[in-house]
């Protein structure tokens, strides 16, 4: 008895902090009604009642004495109920403005849904009166149905309380008379001849906190199958422990981002639950992401209560997603790899390796449609990239160690390079198809604007990237300008947990979504967006060296001036901070600072020393080892930089890359193109993005799978520069661009080599090369100035 009175002692005495925070007065009723949910929960004996038996009698003997206080005590514990709805409401107006519901309204199904919290709670989102149709509440506990009646009436609300097994709930017993849910008279027409009779479906069915108290959860599972219409959705949010060794190998759980529970919180929870008959064994959980297509799951922890572990999922019905799977992945998969689209006749021959249809070779395939094959042959769900509303995401396998090696985070928020040079020098135009690399997708965004090229297949093995990409697409997708330059041009936005909840999530990967859950603060806290990921540490660096100089007034000068002259003067006077020696011998110049901060790799340092020790003007200080002269070579180079910059370019007016590093924002006259209201006009068009693939995989994998000669531009960056001249890597991927590309197509990159090595390696394997820009000492060659030169390669024979 003593652990149990000091137990209840510490949840009274954090039930009282929490009131306090909340602001709301802990009253004598308030004291009651915890003591109330405390007997029933841990003091009082299951009572048998002889009119009930089996699973009601016990809900009945646990919630009877405190149904009265049920939403007053859960209100903390049972975290993550107003996300579910949230991500619920969401999916359900995107499919009302697509068009996607079966008749005029949807029809709702709360299992479980006790007192009626959810519908009520559902408001916030939906109209719900007006929204659906009708909406049914089924939950067995006679004493929890009174509740919700009494809620209901209290709001003047049609909703009908049912008090059934779930196993047993029909809609046809009770949707007879109802009109708005059956169908139209062509689509009951069209069921008849083929010989199906109507059954009414749910469009809308969630459990909260339900299945975890459910016994024979297979067959509530498998009766909610039945009863989901085929476009329909299905919201989860209850408590589990896992680990994450359970989910290794499944390619459709939509990701594991914070899923893994410690030995200890497993075994504690499991325990802790199980006295109240809360099953929390990962097979429930298991089982549901077995029957649903996954479309957004999260893993959550409600702190405030020890840290106890919740998930949110939001599914749709598998065989939905059946009945086109064949036209689907087809359509996927020709549009990953630049191949012609085939049609089967009928039927499900695509369950075989479809050997049938030849026109595609087999090292054509994606990696996806593959592992759709593999899932679908296994009796198993499709990756969960298949089931999201757009298809622009390609699957890729998140527990690969290639992907997991950037530490949760991306390098670059934002872009390096110069998109005005790429467009002079490429003219891109409506008929081509390119690849490029994501990078923070500013790039990217501006060829769309400008161009709007037939196919664009952004690249990135740093999986983050991609959801950075993806975060922004769905900006444009889902969101106002205000909004978009609220996020990305302040890179500040204290409501973005509700915009991704509410507008954000249907436009995104599930995990995209999970990610940016998880770095909700980003946005919200009292810095800046682009201070976060690698490019982060570089623009907190600037700014706390210059509250540590003195020199913050003269760098909001020297970001605010009106003329060139004006801009001149003022770096002269802070020059000598910002390229002192002693900070480049201290920091700038360590490898971890060049890796960490500025992105550059070993390979690409030893591309700079090799220039700066051939270079004629420093051939009397030429060291012997290349090692010797790092520090001297890294130093010529940032001066090599910064310097034209500072002399050539206005950073108030046109060179927003500078600006953002040194303030930690746009402004309104100095941003990339994609932040401007016309672009946001041009990119918010419903089709601006369908000729978008976002592939998570190394350059190589992907093009390799491409149908020979379908690419007429590859942009790649400085990615070449990270390769080791003693391997073949360089080689290998020069063979699968000559093979991708079509004659005279071209290869953009840039260098911080004057002739970096693979130049070779080009003309040897059937290109041409030219050098179209070369930074020397003093020159500025774009807005960025970074790189020491750039090349066009275009393809002159097969290989």
């Amino acid at each position: 008895m003593g652990p149990l009175l000091v137990l209840a002692g510490l949840l009274l005495i954090v039930y009282a902090t929490l009131s306090s925070q909340s602001k709301i007065r802990f009253s004598y009723n308030q004291v009651l009604n915890f003591c109330t949910f405390f007997y029933s929960s841990f003091l009082k004996p299951h009572s048998k009642d002889d009119s009930l038996v089996g699973q009601q009698g016990a809900l009945e003997s646990f919630y009877k004495v405190q149904a009265n206080v049920y939403d007053e005590t859960r209100k903390r514990l049972l975290c993550g109920r107003e996300d579910m709805l949230a991500l619920a409401a969401a999916q359900l107006n995107f499919q009302a403005h697509k068009g996607l519901f079966r008749h005029s309204k949807p029809v709702w199904v709360d299992i479980g849904g006790g007192t009626g919290y959810n519908i009520e709670a559902m408001h916030a989102f939906l109209d719900v009166p007006e929204f659906f149709s009708a909406v049914f509440l089924v939950d067995l506990s006679p004493s929890l149905c009174a509740v919700a009646k009494r809620r209901f009436q209290r709001l003047g609300w049609d909703v009908k309380v049912v008090c059934e097994d779930a196993r047993t709930f029909r809609l046809e017993d009770h949707l007879e008379k109802l009109d708005d849910a059956k169908p139209a008279a062509r689509e009951l027409s069209e069921y008849a001849s083929a010989g199906i009779n109507w059954v009414y479906k749910a469009d809308l069915i969630t459990m909260s906190y339900s299945l975890s108290m459910i016994p024979d959860y297979y067959t509530v599972v498998d009766s909610i199958v039945r009863l989901l219409a085929p476009t329909g959705l299905i919201g989860v949010v209850d408590f589990y422990v896992q680990s994450i060794v359970e989910t290794a190998g499944r390619n459709y759980v939509g990701g594991s981002l914070n899923r893994h529970v410690n030995w200890l919180g497993r075994v504690f929870w499991r325990a802790w639950f199980d006295c109240d008959r809360v099953s929390l064994e990962g097979a429930r959980r298991d089982y549901l992401e077995y029957r649903f297509g996954t479309k957004k799951i999260l893993d959550q922890r409600n702190y405030l209560l020890g840290g106890i572990p919740y998930y949110v999922f939001i599914g749709c019905h598998c065989q939905g997603v059946f009945v086109r799977s064949q036209d689907l992945l087809e359509t996927v998969d020709a549009s990953c790899t630049e191949s012609p689209q085939i049609i089967p006749a009928k039927g499900h021959e695509f369950l075989l390796p479809l050997l049938p249809q030849p026109a595609i070779a087999l090292e054509t395939r994606s990696k996806a449609y593959e592992s759709a094959i593999i899932n679908l042959s296994s009796n198993l769900p499709l990756p969960s990239t298949f089931y999201q509303s757009h298809q622009a995401r390609i699957y890729y396998d998140e527990q690969l160690e290639k992907h997991m090696q950037f530490n949760g985070d991306y390098l670059y928020s934002f872009a390096w390079e110069d998109p005005r040079v790429d467009q002079r020098l490429l003219q891109i135009g409506d008929n081509d198809t390119i690849l490029c690399l994501t990078s923070g997708g500013d790039n990217l965004l501006e060829y769309l604007i400008t161009a709007n090229p037939r196919r664009i297949h952004a690249v990135d093995l740093n999986p983050n990237q991609n959801h950075l990409l993806e975060l922004k697409v769905a900006a444009f997708q889902a969101l106002p300008y205000c909004d978009v330059w609220k996020m990305f041009g302040e890179g500040q936005h204290p409501d973005f947990r509700r915009l991704l909840l509410d507008k954000l999530s249907p436009h995104m990967s599930s995990q995209a979504f999970q990610f940016w859950a998880k770095h909700v603060g980003r946005f919200t806290s009292s810095t800046s967006f682009y201070d976060y990921g690698g490019s982060g540490h570089a623009i907190r660096l600037v700014r706390s060296l210059a509250w540590l100089s003195g020199l913050r007034r003269e760098i909001q000068e020297l970001c605010t001036c009106k003329t060139r002259n004006e801009q001149r003067e003022i770096w002269s006077r802070i020059r000598p901070m910002i390229l002192s020696r002693t900070l480049h011998w201290a920091l700038v110049g360590t490898e971890w600072f060049l890796w960490k901060a500025a992105g550059v790799p070993a390979a690409q340092r030893q591309l700079i020393i090799r220039d700066a020790m051939d270079l004629p003007c420093q051939e009397s200080s030429r060291h012997e080892k290349v090692s010797d002269a790092t520090g001297e070579a890294m130093w010529d180079y940032i001066v090599n930089t910064l310097d034209p910059i500072a002399q050539n370019t206005l950073l108030s007016d046109e060179n927003y890359h500078y600006l953002l590093t040194l303030t930690g924002r746009y402004t309104r006259r100095c941003h990339p193109l994609y932040l401007g209201p016309k672009a946001h006009h041009k990119l918010s068009q419903p089709y601006a993005f369908s000729g978008l693939r976002i592939h998570t995989d190394e350059i190589n994998e992907i093009i390799q799978r491409f149908k020979p000669a379908t690419l007429t531009i590859a942009i790649i960056m400085d990615s070449m520069d990270w390769f080791n001249p003693n391997s073949t890597a360089a080689s290998t991927q020069v063979r699968a661009l000559n093979r991708a590309l079509k004659p005279k197509g071209r290869v953009l990159l840039r260098s911080a080599g004057l002739k970096p090595w693979y130049v070779a390696v080009f003309e040897k394997l059937g290109f041409s090369t030219k050098r179209v820009a070369a930074r020397l000492p003093g020159t500025c060659v774009d807005r960025v100035n970074m790189y020491a030169s750039t090349w066009i390669m275009t393809k002159v024979g097969d290989l």
